[in-house]
């Protein structure tokens, strides 16, 4: 199937529905940018959002970074957003964990940033640790899979920040937590469980962070399994845009269906 195959919105009444929507939650891989390079469309979206009397705010899965570094990254390409519109998977689990395992250890696979967000936590690192936790580590050694394996191999529960198998960067894609996740699996014959879209802990975190009512939000992204998903069986709408990881192909045999395809932001734009 070609891309240009793919069927796009364009029925009136799924279309009245986009009218609806207060709040524009977005996808950043794949979706507002590729790597280093923003979309020549992003920035019109935003402010035809604007516009209409709408809202957005950024949610990433991406866990190599803190939102410190997400703030300065969107600020360097030209959209300047306060911190409480910069959503990351990082805080999902963080939250989470501060509720289910308060004052254990743990030992993450992550990178300093993730790291970091976790000390700032209060949450003790150690090697002997109460559990796991496993983020898109973009500095993964085959020593901190060893450590890693070890603990759950000694029955400690492991967590996964989220469940991508690749990161789409400019020229192709990287191998993102998922895929390490099932490195690990393999080892050890034991599943992560997993945070970020589409994680329902997420779908909780989004609702209660911007104090949106499911029927006003969309969630928008290039991921049929982790953007698409997180909204499934919800009143929350999902809205993929063809512009990252999924293809004509992808879609046409996935489970799991969005409410509405775009080619990118920029039709979408258009429809609003």
């Amino acid at each position: 199937m070609e891309k240009n195959s793919t069927q796009y919105t364009t029925d009136a009444a799924a279309l009245a529905r986009l009218h609806k929507i207060k709040m524009f939650v977005l996808d950043m891989d794949g979706t507002i940018y590729l790597g280093d390079r923003l979309f020549p469309f992003t920035k019109g979206f935003l402010e035809r959002v604007r516009q209409k009397g709408g809202d957005f705010c950024f949610f990433t899965n991406n866990s190599s970074k803190n939102r410190e570094a997400y703030l300065q990254k969107l600020s360097s390409m030209g959209i300047h957003i306060p911190p409480e519109k910069m959503l990351i998977s990082n805080d999902v689990i963080l939250r989470w964990l501060q509720k289910h395992h308060p004052g254990e250890s743990c030992y993450v696979v992550g990178t300093p940033a993730l790291r970091e967000d976790f000390a700032q936590a209060g949450i003790p690192q150690q090697k002997e640790a109460d559990y796991v936790v496993l983020g898109f580590d973009t500095t993964l050694t085959y020593a901190k899979l060893c450590i890693a394996c070890d603990l759950v191999r000694a029955g400690k529960p492991i967590y996964g920040v989220n469940p991508d198998l690749n990161c789409p960067v400019e020229g192709g894609f990287i191998p993102d937590c998922g895929s390490m996740a099932a490195l690990i699996k393999a080892s050890t014959g034991v599943q992560c469980e997993f945070f970020g879209k589409p994680s329902p802990h997420t779908l909780d975190y989004m609702l209660s962070q911007t104090g949106c009512k499911p029927e006003e939000m969309a969630v928008v992204g290039d991921r049929l399994y982790t953007d698409i998903a997180v909204a499934a069986g919800t009143a929350v709408s999902s809205i993929l845009v063809m512009s990252g990881e999924t293809t004509p192909e992808m879609l046409s045999q996935s489970e799991v269906q969005p409410d509405f395809v775009f080619a990118d932001l920029g039709q979408l734009a258009q429809c609003l």
